[in-house]
This record gives structure tokens, C-alpha cells and sequence, in this order.
């Protein structure tokens, strides 16, 4: 599965028809839409081998779309669907199972509606992937890839910079597309470093948070602590999920989220499906006002009348344990929150115990790091860019990806639209050059 690429021989002064800086979906796109209308497209990346992330991401099964229909599909991307569905509308879902299938790669949707190979691994795919970028048809040109060169930004004479194995290289070129990823999972090779080259060109670029992230706690005041779970909690919690559960969030702007699912208690707060799906309102509002406060709903399956009913139900000689387990189903980490969140009064007044178990406040402090992130927002502002994805003011660079200022949701949302956005800017690259 290798991309390995010895460093190429030819002189420094020579043009490259077409640089990708990436090895990413978003960069193998572009490449793919230019190799196979016949121009020679050289890929350099920082990392060994190509699509880090794309195998790591695919671990546990690479969920590559959604079979949501596609207006509901383009209302995903929030503030920035409009200006990502003409991305979406060119290559969305079913023209992305397509390509998949014309790699021999099947697929099907599951009970979730999410979209995934029938292995359930990246790996075949990316396989096939490379296999096809390196022997086109025809008219397609081979690509050729350059590992283990680090961008670095341009020099003065505006060549791209690269740090190599064999020491520092510049290539000009005339055409370039850059699809260097976000700042998540910096390991793997997207550790935002791109920022400072293209500020100081003077691109507008947006600052990197994290999107699809985790969040810090704050502290609970019946253990007396200013932050995070007490050491009660976390030592026999952490990790373990709260599995049925509601949450329901309205930030300062009166943004209403609410939805059911399923998350995890970690040791300085929580993360989750649920938590990314309410992630970017969670973390603005915290930009705004310094923390955010959602509700969670413990049994978002019964009415908050018959909550009550059960537990003002008579207990007899019974803890209260022991009552909201047998009355309500209520134990475990469900319990454990109770007892963190709630003070005496409160567990032993019937109306509020039972207010508080359908409307829980869980206050957050903070998103995690972005390192921490499955995804980052921010980049390079869309603003700056025209409809081919082109840097208005540097002709010939392209920007595709991560590296673009918006976000989406797990689900398939984020690999479609960086991988549309890499057809997109390969698209340009070609009208560019005829």
C-alpha cells in the first residue's frame, strides 16, 4: 500500500505542470481528476506513505458517506452549506459510492443510514486507489509521489519549499494545489503547520479549533471541586457510556439542538457521538460566554408525568438506590451522575429529583485540545477563495479539505465533502491550465 517516492533527480529550475501538497483524500482527489485528464501531477507529502489518517480513521470501519437525501445531507454543514453544496452537488453521496464501486469496492448502508465498505476496512480501498493513480488509463499520466518532503511555504522567487531526506528542495510549478488537512491527530501528518507560510502571504486564514471534540467539565458542587468529575466518579466511570440518553442544548443566539444517542464519561469530562453532534454549538457558546450548559435527559423514553409518578412512589424501607433501579431502570453510571450533580435536598424531594433526571445540567468549561479532536474548523477563510477553489489573489493555488474554514459532523459528512472538495480544486487546476 506504500506511496514511498525516491526524491526526484530533476534540477531545482525545472516546472512542475502540477503540484498536490497532501496525501490525504482531499490531495489523492485532486490528483486523480488532473492524472486522468492527462496532466503530470507530482504529490509531495510529509509522511512515509500516503493516507495516515484515512487508515486510522477506517479502524473500526470506514464510514465513507450518508444515505440521507441530499438537501437534508447539504443541512449538515451548518453556516457553510451553501457554500458546500456545489461541492456536494457535483460528487455527493451516490456519485462517491459510485467512484468506490468503480475501484471494486462495494458498499452498503447501515441501520444508522451511514454508509460503509462491505470489508469495512480502508485499507482495499486505498489500495485500489493508488494502484489506479499510479497506472491509469488512458490518457490518464502516472502519478508521481514524493514522501517524506515537508512543506515549508515559498521562497522568495516563489518556488515551493520542502524539507527532504536529502536536505531542503524548491520546485515551481504551475499549478498548485495544497489539501494539508486541519490540525487533528498531528501524528499522523496534519499538524496545521501551513498556517504561518500562508498568513504571511497574506491568504486569510481563520484559526483552527476543534470540531467533533470532547469538553472538559466543570466542577461539581456538591463535591466541593471547580472542575472536572470528583475523584469518586472518574476512578470507576470514566470510560463507560451513557447509552439512551437525550441531549438538549440552546445557546446564547437561541440555536436549539436536541437529539438522542449515546455518549462517554472520560476523566476530565465527555465525548461521544452525541457530544460531536452538538460539538460546534457547544464550543462557540463557550467562546462567547466562558462555558455552556446543556441538559441531558437520563430516560428521554418515558413522560416526564410518569417519572414523577415513579419516583414519588412510596419506598418503604428501601434506599433510594434501590427505588429508582427498580421504579425507573435507573443504576449504574446513570446513578453514579445523579449522586455527582445533585445535592441531598435535592435526591430527596420527589419533583426535582424527577426534574433533574428528565433535565440534568451538565455545565462545560472548555473543548478539549484540538490535537484531542477527530476534526478542526477554521482555515483558510472561503471568502478568499472563487468557486474553483483558487486563492483570488495567487493565481494557481488551490486550496481543498481540512484546510478549508468549515466544518460537518461524523457520519460520512466530513470525508464527502473534503473529498468533493478535492475534485472541485482539481477541476480548477485543469480549466486553469487550458
Amino acid at each position: 500500500m506504500s506511496a514511498e517516492s525516491s526524491v526526484s533527480l530533476m534540477p531545482d529550475h525545472d516546472t512542475l505542470e502540477v503540484v498536490v501538497v497532501g496525501g490525504g483524500p482531499a490531495g489523492l482527489m485532486a490528483a486523480e481528476v488532473l492524472s486522468q485528464a492527462g496532466h503530470t501531477v507530482d504529490l509531495f507529502d510529509a509522511m512515509p506513505s500516503v493516507g495516515r489518517k484515512f487508515l486510522l480513521a477506517g479502524k473500526g470501519g470506514l464510514n465513507l458517506t450518508h444515505a440521507e437525501p441530499l438537501p437534508a445531507f447539504i443541512g449538515r454543514y451548518g453556516e457553510r452549506a451553501s457554500a458546500v453544496a456545489p461541492w456536494l452537488e457535483a460528487f455527493g453521496p451516490d456519485a462517491l459510492r459510485a467512484w468506490a464501486a468503480g475501484l471494486g469496492i462495494d458498499t452498503f448502508v447501515g441501520t444508522s443510514q451511514r454508509v460503509f465498505p462491505s470489508e469495512m476496512k480502508a485499507a482495499p480501498l486505498l489500495r485500489a486507489w493508488l494502484h489506479r493513480l499510479r497506472h491509469p488509463a488512458p490518457p490518464g499520466v502516472p502519478v508521481r509521489f514524493h514522501m517524506r518532503h515537508r512543506w515549508l511555504g515559498w521562497n522568495a522567487d516563489g518556488a515551493l519549499c520542502f524539507d527532504s531526506p536529502n536536505g531542503p528542495v524548491t520546485r515551481h510549478a504551475k499549478a498548485t494545489v495544497l489539501a494539508l488537512g486541519g490540525a487533528s491527530w498531528p501524528r499522523l501528518g496534519s499538524d496545521g503547520a501551513w498556517q504561518t507560510p500562508l498568513s504571511e502571504a497574506g491568504i486569510a486564514v481563520a484559526p483552527l479549533v476543534p470540531a467533533n471534540c470532547g469538553f472538559d467539565v466543570a466542577g461539581s458542587v456538591v463535591h466541593g471541586i471547580q472542575e472536572g468529575w470528583s475523584e469518586v466518579f472518574t476512578q470507576r466511570w470514566a470510560g463507560q457510556p451513557f447509552k439512551s440518553v437525550a441531549l438538549t442544548f440552546t445557546d446564547g443566539l437561541g440555536r436549539r439542538f436536541e437529539r438522542k444517542g449515546e455518549f462517554v464519561a472520560t476523566q476530565t469530562g465527555v465525548e461521544g457521538s452525541l457530544i460531536y453532534a452538538a460539538s460546534a454549538l457547544l464550543r462557540d457558546e463557550i467562546a462567547r460566554s466562558g462555558q455552556a450548559t446543556f441538559h441531558l435527559n437520563l430516560l428521554p423514553d418515558r413522560s416526564p408525568a410518569n417519572v414523577l409518578a415513579q419516583v414519588a412512589h412510596p419506598r418503604g424501607s428501601r434506599s433510594l438506590s434501590s427505588h429508582l433501579k427498580s421504579r425507573l431502570g435507573i443504576d449504574g453510571i446513570k446513578l453514579a451522575l445523579l449522586y455527582e450533580c445533585l445535592d441531598k435536598a435535592t435526591l430527596e424531594n420527589p419533583v426535582e429529583l424527577a426534574r433533574a433526571i428528565q433535565a440534568l445540567p451538565i455545565t462545560l468549561l472548555r473543548p478539549r485540545p484540538v490535537a484531542e479532536a477527530i476534526s478542526t474548523a477554521g482555515g483558510v477563510r472561503l471568502e478568499a477563495l472563487d468557486d474553483h477553489l483558487m486563492v483570488r489573489q495567487r493565481p494557481g493555488l488551490f486550496v481543498a479539505g481540512e484546510m478549508l474554514d468549515w466544518e460537518a459532523p461524523t457520519g460520512g459528512y466530513l470525508l464527502t465533502a473534503t473529498m468533493a472538495s478535492g475534485r472541485v480544486s482539481g477541476q480548477g487546476v485543469a480549466a486553469y491550465l487550458a
